[in-house]
């Protein structure tokens, strides 16, 4: 299972809505929507101390 990165909500891979490649790690999504407001701006879906990582 994956967490979509936007609203938190379990996703397994296989029947995830949307799926975006950011600094080379895969993210999968529960829906649309949610994949949409990831790619417009991936940074703010990450903690501080991830970001610097």
């Amino acid at each position: 299972m994956a967490i979509c990165p936007v609203c938190e909500m379990e996703v397994e891979e296989k029947k995830a809505r949307g799926t975006s490649i950011y600094q080379e790690k895969p993210f999968y999504f529960c829906s649309k929507a949610c994949k949409k407001k990831f790619d417009e701006s991936p940074e703010n879906y990450f903690k501080e101390e991830e970001k610097d990582a």
